[in-house]
């Protein structure tokens, strides 16, 4: 089950650029401008992410390509998740085992 998971991920890490050959913005990624549009308002949340300090911001590493800075954030996503993933099943072991 495990190497089918990797597999998956694997496949969805090597797709990923293809969202650069989309007009259209990435789900979630809209500018404020959008929302105004299609809800009438801007959502305080919303407002408020613009100022948030993000580790790679617009997937774009200076000096590096596009394609190259999208499989970097996509890796760097991937890693995080799993160490999240990691601390918590062992945090979740360590409460059963007590």
């Amino acid at each position: 089950m495990k190497k089918r998971a990797f597999l998956f991920l694997g496949i969805l890490t090597l797709l990923t650029p293809l969202g650069l050959l989309s007009n259209y913005s990435a789900w979630g990624e809209w500018e404020n401008s959008y929302y105004e549009k299609v809800l009438g308002f801007i959502p305080k949340g919303i407002q408020n992410a613009k100022s948030l300090k993000v580790l790679i911001p617009d997937y774009s590493l200076f000096g590096f390509g596009e394609v190259f800075s999208y499989y970097f954030s996509a890796f760097v996503g991937i890693v995080l998740i799993f160490i999240l993933l990691y601390i918590f099943s062992k945090s979740g072991k360590n409460a059963n085992s007590q």
